[in-house]
């Protein structure tokens, strides 16, 4: 299981908020060049872009129109080309967000395939009769309501699991599957190193389309699309056999990644590093994100998930991403420092979103917002606030355009940006910063055993071990001074706190202040 990823920090750019070189006000490719040297600072070395193909944004680029191309808004594939080259100069890896499971209901593919029941690209799509006056069967979509829509001209009804927009590819079509082939290789011969997989889990859909069973342990107030449990539209066994066809096209241009996200428990999660190349190289784990932060919860988790992964297989911790409430607001800006620091000593491939390292919180959508670009309402909620634009300095929006910002910036914009904390040596980014230097240089932070420490009912502990050096995380998640005993201290020392105010010697115990995670280690750096 070895490979480059191994020793990746991830840092996913929500392309439309990242940085706009044309002065739209929209992120760009040549934007994001730009940045590149920051990135490179920070101490990040892999960059995941959000999609950038041709689309008509019914999802902001997950309703893809042209699989082999750059849409107008982001750039050309010659701007493209040298944003590669650039990441490539500066030892940095570069991923393209890949979704297979649907398309634009404007890619030509759906557009001749809903021409007529009998066209060459009709099988390509999941197309069948209703029943009983009403759907083929009881499958919902993510955003509401039935997973089907009828469709007029030729009377059937297709499967779209998430917008109508965005209907679902036939994966059991070996044409489907060599076309989507071709993609992945077309973007490996201009050199990207992987991709991340877009719900992976769903490609593969039961072959009699039977109804998903009831969710018994739905209640009110859930989405919803968890009434269901969706044993047959998701998570089938032949995806492994899909998945593992993906790599092999991987393997043709050497170490590339294969990056999945995957919505599942932790032990249906843990299936998919599965054997024989059938799973993804990694899968996302979103439990940082979707778990309760209680310092019991978060160790029960972690030690779960460590059992369950296979020896040398990395994980892949995320705390943010462009469809989830950004970590400073969930969690406020004293426990997203403590946050950053648990993501940052996990084994692992963390994966950074971009404002996280400022404690971007995110602009709350008033009635203006939450719009899709065509200006309709997005069903279900509202993802703006995660997606509003990156705050680089404190002149007009905030650095991050010439223009007017497709989403506006916060309003405190002046204080909280990149150059701002640049300059502040006990700010967040430097705090992020801190945390990737030690993660680089130190072998028990960066690939040393984790062993859980003692569970405590505020307090999380862990050791990271490697050959000559041992280090233990410490983190308080509570607004009260925690006392941590600490047995064999002797020569142990405070190497950073997410306060970046203290390296004192540790005595027999520690003593964490409200909100305080530190990293102990056993002799100097």
């Amino acid at each position: 299981m070895s490979g480059w990823w191994q020793r990746a920090v991830v840092y996913h750019i929500y392309t439309w908020s990242f940085s706009d070189a044309n002065g739209d006000g929209i992120g760009d490719l040549e934007g994001i060049r730009g940045r590149l040297d920051y990135l490179r600072w920070l101490g990040v070395n892999t960059l995941w872009l959000s999609p950038i193909y041709p689309s008509p944004m019914a999802d902001y680029g997950y309703d893809v129109a042209d699989y082999a191309g750059i849409d107008p808004r982001f750039g050309t594939l010659a701007q493209f080309d040298g944003l590669a080259e650039a990441v490539h100069a500066r030892g940095m890896r570069l991923l393209l967000d890949f979704v297979p499971n649907h398309t634009s209901d404007r890619h030509p593919w759906f557009v001749e395939s809903r021409r007529s029941r009998k066209s060459a690209t009709r099988d390509w799509y999941i197309w069948r009769d209703g029943t009983g006056g009403g759907p083929p069967n009881n499958w919902r979509s993510h955003f509401g309501g039935s997973g089907w829509e009828h469709d007029e001209t030729t009377g059937q009804y297709y499967y779209h699991a998430f917008l109508k927009e965005q209907p679902d590819l036939n994966w059991r079509n070996p044409q489907v599957e060599a076309a989507m082939h071709d993609v992945l290789r077309f973007w490996l011969a201009r050199g990207v190193d992987g991709f991340r997989v877009d719900v992976i889990w769903h490609l593969v859909k039961d072959e009699q389309l039977r109804d998903n069973p009831p969710n018994p342990a739905y209640r009110d107030g859930m989405s919803p699309y968890r009434a269901l449990v969706p044993e047959f539209s998701a998570d089938r066994p032949e995806i492994h056999d899909v998945i593992a066809r993906m790599r092999r096209v991987l393997a043709e241009y050497g170490e590339r990644l294969l990056l999945g996200e995957i919505y599942l428990p932790l032990e249906r999660l843990a299936g998919y590093y599965g054997v024989g190349g059938g799973a993804p190289h990694v899968p996302f784990n979103f439990h940082l994100i979707q778990l309760p932060w209680s310092a019991p919860v978060l160790a029960s988790a972690i030690e779960a998930w460590e059992r369950a992964v296979p020896p040398g297989a990395p994980s892949a911790w995320v705390l943010g991403n462009h469809d989830k409430p950004r970590v400073a607001r969930r969690l406020g800006q004293a426990q997203a420092r403590v946050a950053a620091m648990l993501l940052l000593t996990l084994p692992g491939m963390p994966t950074l979103y971009y404002g996280d390292e400022i404690g971007l919180e995110g602009v709350v959508p008033d009635a203006a917002m939450s719009l899709d670009p065509k200006g309709r309402r997005l069903p279900g909620w509202s993802r703006d606030a995660e997606r509003t634009p990156m705050q680089w300095d404190d002149g007009p929006a905030a650095g991050f355009t010439t223009g007017r910002p497709w989403l506006p910036v916060q309003p405190d914009f002046e204080r909280v940006n990149v150059a701002a904390q640049r300059a502040d040596p006990t700010s967040m980014l430097a705090l992020h910063r801190r945390l990737l230097e030690i993660r680089a240089a130190n072998p028990a932070i960066a690939h040393g055993k984790y062993t859980p420490g003692p569970i405590g009912e505020h307090v999380l502990t862990f050791t990271r071990s490697a050959p000559a050096s041992r280090c233990v995380v410490a983190l308080n998640l509570s607004a009260e001074p925690r006392r941590v005993p600490m047995r064999e201290a002797v020569g142990a020392h405070v190497l950073v706190s997410t306060s970046l105010d203290r390296d004192d010697f540790v005595s027999g115990a520690l003593v964490l202040r409200p909100h305080e995670g530190v990293i102990v280690q056993w002799g100097r750096e």
